[in-house]
Order: C-alpha cells, then sequence, then structure tokens
C-alpha cells in the first residue's frame, strides 16, 4: 500500500465523523495532485505535495478542543506534532516528515512562500476554501494576483470563477 493510501487512512481514521473536514483535505488533494502534475516532473515532490495536503489541517481538532477555535495559527502550532506522530508511526521517512510538518506550520503562512510545494499547498487550499467559503469575486481576485505563482493554479482559479 502507498504512503498516500495509508495516510489517507489514517487522517480519515483521525477526523472520524468530521465528513466536511475528510471532504475539504480530499479536495486540497486532489487540487495540489493535479497542480503538481502540471506544475513539477519530479515524482518525490508530487508525492511529498500529496501527503502535505492530506495532512495540513490536521491541526484543526486540537485547536478546537484547546482554544475552541479552528484559526489558522492555532493550526500551524497543533498541527505539526499530530502530524510527526503518525507519520512517524506510518514509516515515513523523517527528512519527508520534517518537510510535511514544516508545511503544515505555514500552511497559512503567505509571506514569503518558500518553495513549489509551499506554493502549491497554499494554491490548492484557497481553491477549495474559496468554493467552501462563498467568497466575493473581488476577493478571490485579490487573493489571485497577491499569491497565486503557477500558472496551473491561476487557470483552475480562473476557470471555475470565470475570472479574467
Amino acid at each position: 500500500m502507498s504512503d498516500i493510501t495509508r495516510v489517507a487512512q489514517a487522517m480519515i481514521h483521525h477526523e472520524e465523523d468530521q465528513r466536511d473536514r475528510i471532504a475539504h483535505f480530499l479536495k486540497v488533494t486532489a487540487y495540489a495532485r493535479l497542480i503538481a502534475l502540471r506544475e513539477t516532473d519530479d515524482p518525490a515532490l508530487q508525492e511529498l505535495i500529496e501527503l502535505a495536503a492530506l495532512t495540513h489541517d490536521i491541526g484543526i481538532r486540537p485547536s478546537l478542543e484547546k482554544y475552541n477555535s479552528a484559526a489558522g495559527p492555532w493550526q500551524e502550532k497543533e498541527g505539526p506534532p499530530l502530524a510527526q506522530a503518525m507519520l512517524s508511526e506510518l514509516g515515513l521517512p523523517q527528512d519527508r516528515i520534517s518537510r510535511i510538518c514544516w508545511l503544515i506550520g505555514h500552511h497559512h503562512t503567505l509571506n514569503p512562500i518558500d518553495g513549489l510545494d509551499h506554493q502549491i499547498l497554499i494554491e490548492a487550499d484557497f481553491l477549495v476554501n474559496s468554493d467552501e467559503g462563498g467568497l466575493p469575486l473581488s476577493a478571490i481576485t485579490s487573493f489571485r494576483d497577491a499569491y497565486f505563482r503557477t500558472a496551473t493554479g491561476i487557470s483552475l482559479l480562473n476557470h471555475l470563477f470565470k475570472l479574467n
């Protein structure tokens, strides 16, 4: 069984009855995969991006329990230790775990965006959040112009929301 399959199963178990959160991380993973396949020909980087997308919101549950909030800074604080434990238990290599944990700890941090993996995670998460959150088109356009850098992410956002 692939690392992606094992991590997806672990995340589904972690979120148990939280259908919206499971659907969210699966949608983010689908967009991240699509963007990564178009933006890099490095299979290891593509897999890393998918693993980070699967686990990016792992900190929501403890954030809600500890702070009664799922705000980005709490997710970024609480997520990496949980991911470290989960991914270690699944036997992923430590260098890969370290980068995934860094990405989880920065998936709401927009300045600076550090690397293609971080860029793709930001874009994939925004694609889903903008749809789920019903953001106004002006906010979506402003975010695109300020933070989207991949041709694939820009094209997806433009097509989904019929932007210029």
